[in-house]
């Protein structure tokens, strides 16, 4: 599968190798003494959590949503050089799950008769995507959030940003949607509408100009009344052109491959503080900001039938195969509209995870919302401890499966 969202970074990264884990369960208000909740499971969640420090993750924050409570774990370090640990309500970026909500704000739309997952993208983006085999004649609104597309990915037309020195040149740069459908526009279609998948965060980019063009506003403004305001999500943020998080938050970290890099050995150089960062470069591919509370709560909430109508919410979870690279990520992975099935031990569960520079989150939600779990890591790019090797499968797919089959 491409990068989620950055296919300017390399793919791994870790900020030291002796962090100690540092936590446990913890309640609500983050100055409280920890308590523990479901004692078994917490060991196991930190134990798992601890895990993730080993493949490299500098810090580690796990909730774990449940109806007798929720779990909360957390291990390594939220800031590295102060030797602190990741804030219990950290606000992070959450990259591509931005995607769940863009397909859930366009699926409204759609319960509402304003479009029609058949619609054709050229009748709300006339002569948009027109270029080497690209047309929007030829591409519905379904394909765009399935990623039957075959539109190519616009991070590829992005040369300049994917080392430490250019990241640090262009990260406060604005990019317009219109731009980046540009950038992809020039490389040929991947493959013909609805005969293939491959993960493109152009689709989205371009979904996120059809809600535009039927609103009459911005995607953001529109996710915000739609989905974030009556979810009462008060920590999750669309912040267009900002280069801040909202504090509390961790320092997010990145490492660029160096010279002579192969997909087996990086070559990484040493980390750099990626926290702030334009996210225009995502936009409705994976712009948005949140925290784990939040993020569990809109996952709760879709499988519930409190955000989408029955039909709307039955398109959603219809899935198409993907690709052997995905399911070897992420077992039995098949996709959706903007969210992935995924199996695991007691059956499956839905998943969206995200990658953005300097921040990594991975999550899951039983069939029936009554149990979500979402997983944040202060990088999006992993260098494991030595003598230790990255796992075939995602790196959260045993503490996923932990919590989400051991939660009931």
């Amino acid at each position: 599968m491409k990068k989620s969202l950055v296919a300017v970074v390399a793919t791994a990264t870790v900020v030291g190798t002796a962090m100690a884990g540092i936590g446990v369960a913890q309640a609500r208000t983050s100055d409280r003494p920890p308590v523990s909740f479901r004692p078994g499971l917490t060991a196991i969640l930190q134990a798992d959590a601890d895990t993730l420090r080993k493949y490299g993750a500098p810090g580690v924050l796990v909730e774990l949503a449940t109806p007798r409570g929720d779990v909360r774990v957390r291990s390594g370090y939220g800031n590295v050089a102060e030797r602190t640990p990741v804030p219990w309500d950290a606000k992070f970026r959450i990259g591509s799950y931005t995607k769940t909500y863009v397909a859930a704000t366009v699926l409204q739309l759609v319960g509402e008769r304003k479009v029609s997952l058949d619609d054709k993208v050229e009748r709300f983006l006339p002569g948009l995507i027109r270029s080497k085999g690209n047309d929007g004649r030829r591409i519905t609104v379904r394909q765009l959030l399935q990623h039957t597309s075959g539109l190519p990915e616009y991070f590829n037309g992005v040369t300049d940003s994917n080392t430490a020195e250019g990241f640090l040149k262009t990260r406060f740069r604005t990019y317009t949607d219109t731009q980046l459908v540009g950038l992809s526009m020039q490389f040929p279609s991947e493959f013909a509408p609805g005969s293939g998948w491959g993960y493109s965060n152009t689709n989205y980019v371009v979904a996120g100009m059809i809600i535009n063009e039927i609103t009459g506003h911005t995607w953001q403004h529109e996710v915000r009344k739609r989905i974030v305001g009556p979810l009462g999500l008060r920590d999750t943020y669309l912040p267009g052109i900002s280069a801040t998080i909202p504090r509390p938050h961790a320092v997010g970290y990145q490492r660029f491959a160096g010279p002579g890099a192969t997909p087996e050995d990086p070559r990484y150089g040493e980390p750099i503080d990626a926290t702030r960062l334009n996210p225009s470069m995502a936009d409705a591919a994976g712009e948005m900001i949140s925290t784990a509370d939040d993020a569990n709560t809109f996952l709760r909430a879709l499988m519930t039938g409190k955000v989408l109508k029955r039909a709307q919410l039955a398109e959603m979870l219809r899935t198409v195969e993907t690709s052997d690279a995905l399911r070897d990520r992420w077992p039995g992975a098949r996709y959706g509209l903007g969210i992935l099935w995924a199996t695991n031990s007691c059956g499956g569960y839905w998943t969206h995870g995200g990658d953005i520079p300097g921040f990594m989150t991975r999550n899951g939600v039983t069939p029936d919302g009554s149990r979500s779990v979402t997983v944040s890591i202060n990088t999006d790019s992993l260098k494991p401890d030595p003598g230790v090797q990255l796992p075939t499968a995602d790196i959260s797919t045993d503490l996923v499966d932990h919590a989400l089959c051991n939660a009931r």
